[in-house]
């Protein structure tokens, strides 16, 4: 939503009979440094006993409401600007089946790890009204909320989509985890693919992300500011395609 991060509370579980306590303090570690990045002060939290790890924040943050990014606030001719490949559900699969190479893994790990704050001061820098992270819906999951909200078109370009090293062979296989399956028969109703379109590349766009990118919709007149501003702050910037006004009893979303 264009919001700032200003203070945290941290949640862990922790099977301290199975996993020594040097685990958890590297996860504590890493929460801690996170946050630091982000400018986002940890005021507290909690510790509890649990059969598998697992660490999460809940996060308190503050945003001017007139300039507050939002599904409804899109605009017919915005440019939809990705800050993160795509496909790190079909690598996280991989990964627990010990089927990913060390360089996948360096790859899809460091862009996890990569904040999103400089896309937002992109963003909030170019004028953005509207924006989405990418995360459990997927990318056309995500974009469905943006073009149903605003009652829009999108056109998306799938080969102008980044996707992470081993992505795509992966997905033209098949190995794509069921949330992702299930991710692109949710955006089935308003998405339309060209023939050209495989069914591998379909799914990736439809993968569900772990610490995902923004999709922000960019005013055209700004689109080559956002690009260049998101390449000198050393994030990714791919222009994948363009919002339009909607189409009366077709597909929102058109694939090609």
């Amino acid at each position: 939503m264009g919001g700032q991060p200003q203070l945290a509370l941290t949640f862990a579980g922790f099977p301290s009979d199975v996993l020594p306590l040097s685990v958890l303090e590297r996860m504590l570690a890493g929460v801690s440094d996170a946050c630091a990045r982000a400018r986002c002060a940890i005021v507290g939290g909690h510790t509890i006993s649990d059969a598998e790890p697992k660490l999460g924040l809940a996060v308190v943050g503050t945003v001017d409401p007139d300039h507050a990014w939002t599904h409804g606030r899109a605009r017919a001719g915005d440019a939809l600007v990705l800050t993160k490949p795509i496909g790190a559900g079909v690598l996280a699969q991989a990964i627990k089946a010990g089927t990913a190479s060390a360089a996948e893994i360096d790859e899809v790990t460091a862009r996890m790890c990569e904040l999103n704050d400089v896309a937002r001061e992109v963003g909030m820098a170019t004028r953005v009204a509207a924006a989405t992270d990418v995360t459990g819906f997927g990318l056309l999951g995500h974009l469905k909320h943006i073009v149903e909200a605003s009652d829009l078109s999108a056109e998306v370009e799938a080969t102008a989509v980044p996707l992470f090293s081993g992505a795509r062979a992966r997905a033209d296989a098949g190995q794509a985890p069921g949330g992702t399956r299930r991710n692109l028969a949710y955006a089935a109703p308003v998405t339309a693919f060209a023939e050209s379109v495989p069914e591998g590349l379909r799914l990736l766009l439809a993968d569900a992300q772990t610490s995902g990118g923004l999709l922000l919709c960019v005013p055209t007149p700004r689109l080559a500011e956002a690009l260049q501003r998101l390449a000198d702050g050393g994030r990714l910037a791919a222009h994948i395609g363009d919002l339009g006004t909607a189409v009366a009893g077709g597909a929102r979303i058109q694939v090609r």
